[in-house]
């Protein structure tokens, strides 16, 4: 871990559903986090969820950041859409405008943004991109933090324009030899079993680094971890995951705080 300490910040995706349509329990989810990533309107999210998920994650104690991603309610976010780096920036920039709106009207506002979906995952290995999502940051709110893949490219890309990073792995995620995501569509790339998980991520905790799938080890520093809210038992696999982590001497906090 980058952080001072043996502190971690545990993130999830949420206010992912859309009008009357939900998808996984935020409420409870944001009783096990210290920071909810929260959707723009483009992918998921809009007014009403976004509003009501910053006030009860104010109520909580819980960070909160922007979390845009493509405009495609259809595919959730998770397809590669061909816009211009031009139209990205843009597209980002709108979303934060929206998030940083709608939590100061909630008394909660944004600290921090955090790409979703196929748009994250290209900042895994498009620095057009990843420069694109770091310019929108810096546009709107060059205090807002950037976080992204741990040994990411984006990383640099965004402290060279000024900007403060923060890294992030995956609890739930596997991971692969170059240190990249699993790809969703391929067998194995969703962990689903609690312990070991919480197994996993302890020893990428204690050993600073990330495990691939053959259990090798890359070394990198992070400051958050991500637990996804919309798998199945996500808020039971949340709470496991915190539990084994404050068991074994790791406190869980804002890493804005």
């Amino acid at each position: 871990m980058s952080n001072s300490g043996n502190t971690i910040d545990l993130n999830s995706d949420m206010g992912e559903g859309y009008g009357s349509w939900t998808r996984g329990d935020d409420i409870a989810i944001l009783d096990v986090v210290s920071s909810a990533n929260v959707a723009c309107g483009m992918h998921a999210g809009d007014p009403e969820i976004m509003a009501n998920i910053f006030a009860e994650a104010g109520k909580r104690g819980v960070a909160v950041g922007a979390h845009p991603g493509f405009p495609d309610l259809w595919g959730f976010g998770r397809r590669i859409i061909p816009f211009s780096h031009g139209e990205i920036e843009r597209l980002v920039a709108y979303q934060i405008g929206a998030a940083m709106a709608l939590s100061t009207y909630a008394n909660n506002p944004i600290t921090y943004v955090k790409a979703h979906g196929a748009l994250g995952n290209l900042t895994q290995t498009d620095h057009g991109v990843a420069t694109a999502i770091a310019k929108a940051i810096k546009a709107v709110d060059p205090s807002l933090v950037c976080v992204t893949f741990a040994n990411g490219i984006m990383i640099p890309i965004a402290q060279e324009l000024g900007l403060t990073t923060k890294s992030e792995v995956f609890v739930d995620r596997a991971y692969t030899e170059e240190g990249h995501l699993v790809n969703r569509k391929e067998p194995g790339a969703v962990l689903h079993d609690a312990q070991q998980a919480a197994d996993r991520m302890l020893r990428m905790v204690k050993q600073g680094g990330i495990e691939t799938v053959s259990g090798k080890f890359l070394p990198a520093s992070f400051d958050t971890i991500c637990v996804h809210s919309d798998t199945p038992g996500a808020v039971d696999f949340a709470r496991f995951v915190r539990k084994a982590l404050e068991s074994n001497g790791v406190a869980i906090r804002p890493f804005t705080h």
